[in-house]
Formats: C-alpha cells, sequence, structure tokens
C-alpha cells in the first residue's frame, strides 16, 4: 500500500483555508491545518476532513512570528513521525493572512510590518524552514490577490506584499525544480468570506460593486477558488509550474 499524501495548509480554520482544505481531502489526501486564535473551528475542520475518511490535525501557529516557526517545526515533524513514520509531507499550501485597507497617506510602520512579516516574510522563512520535509516532486502553493494586477484605492500595503509573493514564486519554481517541486501562486478576486471583517459577503452595495467589475456578473465564494487549490495538489497539474493562476471570475478585464 501506497503512502498517503500529506498536504499542508495554513490558516485552515476558516474561509478559503478552510474550504481548500476540505476540497483537498476530498481527492484523498490527508491534512493538516493551522489555525492561530480559534481551535474550536480549526477542530471543527478536522472533524469535517475526518468524516471523508482522511487523517487530519490541526497545529497552532502566528505564521507572521518567525520565533514561534522552530517549535511549530519540530511539533509538525513530531507529529508526522507518530502518525505516519516519516517526518514528511507533500503539498505546502501557504494561505494564512490578514486583510488591509489602509490609504498610504494614513500608513503606519507597524502596520506594514505586519503585512510584511505575515504574508511575506513569514511565507518565506517558514517555506524554507519546511523544505527538508517536503518530498521531492511535491509542490508549493502560495496565495496572491487580484489585487496584484489591478489598482483599488487602499491597498497598497496588502497588494504590493502580494506582489513579492508572486515575484518570489517563480524563483522558487527555479531553484526547487531539481527537486522535482513544483511551486505555483493562486490569486482569487473578491470573494464573499470573513476576509476583511466579512465586506464583500455582507456588504450588499460592496458585493454589487464586484459583481459589476467581473465578467461573470458576481463576487466569488469559497468553493470557487478552494477546488483549484486541491486540483494544483494532484498529478493533473504536474506540469503547471511557476505560474499566476487568477481565480476571479474576470474582474477588471
Amino acid at each position: 500500500m501506497s503512502q498517503s499524501k500529506i498536504a499542508l495548509i495554513t490558516g485552515g480554520s476558516r474561509g478559503l483555508g478552510r474550504n481548500a482544505a476540505i476540497k483537498i481531502a476530498q481527492k484523498g489526501i490527508d491534512v493538516i491545518i493551522t489555525y492561530i486564535h480559534n481551535e474550536e473551528k480549526a477542530n471543527e475542520v478536522v472533524e469535517e476532513i475526518q468524516k471523508l475518511g482522511r487523517k487530519a490535525k490541526a497545529l497552532k501557529i502566528d505564521t507572521g512570528n518567525t520565533k514561534e516557526f522552530g517549535a511549530f517545526v519540530t511539533e509538525l515533524s513530531t507529529y508526522l513521525q507518530n502518525e505516519y513514520g516519516l517526518a514528511k509531507f507533500d503539498f505546502l499550501i501557504n494561505n494564512a493572512g490578514t486583510g488591509g485597507h489602509t490609504a498610504f497617506v494614513d500608513a503606519t510602520e507597524d502596520e506594514f510590518d505586519t503585512m510584511v512579516n505575515i504574508h511575506f516574510k513569514g511565507v518565506y522563512f517558514l517555506t524554507q524552514k519546511l523544505l527538508p520535509y517536503l518530498n521531492d516532486g511535491g509542490s508549493i502553493i502560495n496565495i496572491s490577490s487580484g489585487l496584484a494586477r489591478f489598482s483599488h484605492p487602499n491597498t497598497s500595503m496588502y497588494a504590493s506584499v502580494k506582489g513579492a509573493m508572486e515575484v518570489v514564486t517563480r524563483i522558487w519554481a527555479l531553484e526547487l525544480g531539481q527537486r522535482q517541486i513544483r511551486v505555483n501562486i493562486v490569486a482569487p478576486g473578491a470573494v464573499g468570506t470573513d476576509f476583511n471583517g466579512g465586506t464583500v459577503r455582507d456588504n450588499e452595495k460592496v458585493n454589487e460593486v464586484v459583481a459589476g467589475l467581473t465578467a461573470l456578473g458576481r463576487a466569488g465564494v469559497p468553493d470557487d477558488i478552494g477546488g483549484v487549490i486541491a486540483f494544483l495538489c494532484t498529478e493533473d497539474a504536474r506540469w503547471i509550474n511557476g505560474q499566476r493562476i487568477e481565480v476571479s471570475g474576470g474582474m477588471h478585464l
């Protein structure tokens, strides 16, 4: 019997991360999710995945705090060793994040540092620390945003760090190619989740504006995104590498 494939997805307790975790499990892949605050929600995702017949685990980490990474990697590797007999996994989905809508003139260094730490520095160095545990032939999936392509007011910090992740994705794909590790980045458009306080989901006016800017005539929902991330964890996606895949329904075409 072949070894189960295993995916690690950061920020998997809610929103797009939760949806992707479940869609990945539906592909027959075991899942480890991380959370930062809501252990109860994380455990609900674990239970849902287990009902699908896959193994699942929730681990706590602040992905914006590099000082936590050593202890997290130890906890992760111990779990993998105990559960599978080998401290290795196959797919890393760098999903954890937070929104930000501050005008350039009002931006503070603290907010800037938070954005960089969560969306760029944290992803960069957590991935570096996890590389020894990622199987050759595996895959890294980063998360960007449509805002790295089109411009909206008050998004300069958030969009810039997502743009940085798009650049680094291509370079990682080049450097890790010798290990047959594929690296891609998924860029959602506006999606109705609790992200940014649930604005797209709950504010009818915002939802209508988004729909008007989108070729398919509506705002996105988590189901539109999670399946694309799950697809990138399959053999069918084996020749996709170093790519930015926008999943926005055709926003701002």
